[in-house]
């Protein structure tokens, strides 16, 4: 019998968990740790998902489109197991926003005000999550860690677009 001062570990025992190490899924969900910024971790893996983007041809459709694919399922499976250990919806997970950041840039002229607005509009939309964003919010799981968070980038998306249409129409 253990001694009442040590602590149990509840994975003692138990078979190892299939998948991806421990070490990866935290590194990536997080941001490349981002997520773990004592302040405002949701725009620091914002901040991640943008120096992701700034990579040189980032931008491409070859490159951006399989990045959101692979970075939405990996979302989802490392949400849903951090979610397991930190709570609902952990702070410390910021994949969303840097897939979110992504989405708000998807074939969008990559300059500078493009990019600018584009964090700013993604930033105060995911702080209101205007429906169905908010719904998503409320549910547990990867999944909905994920599109709560596509759902303000495609609304932000839409909007940068149709800015720029005007201003280039003007």
């Amino acid at each position: 019998m253990k001694a009442s001062s040590e602590q149990h570990n509840p994975t003692e025992g138990a078979p190892a968990q299939p998948g991806a190490s421990p070490f990866f899924v935290k590194f990536l969900a997080t941001g490349f740790y981002s997520g773990y910024s004592p302040v405002a971790p949701g725009t620091t893996g914002t901040l991640a998902g943008l120096a992701v983007y700034l990579l040189p041809s980032f931008e491409q459709l070859t490159v951006i489109a399989p990045a959101i694919i692979l970075g939405f399922l990996f979302g989802i499976y490392a949400g849903t197991r951090l979610e397991n250990t930190f709570g609902h919806d952990p702070a410390v997970v910021v994949i969303d926003e840097m897939v979110g950041m992504w989405i708000s840039l998807f074939l969008l002229p990559k300059t500078f005000l493009v990019v600018l607005g584009a964090f700013v509009l993604f930033r105060i939309l995911d702080t209101i999550k205007p429906q169905p964003a908010k719904l998503f919010q409320k549910k547990g799981g990867g999944l909905s860690i994920m599109m709560d968070d596509v759902v303000v980038a495609v609304y932000t998306n839409i909007v940068i677009r149709l800015v720029v249409f005007l201003f280039t129409i003007l």
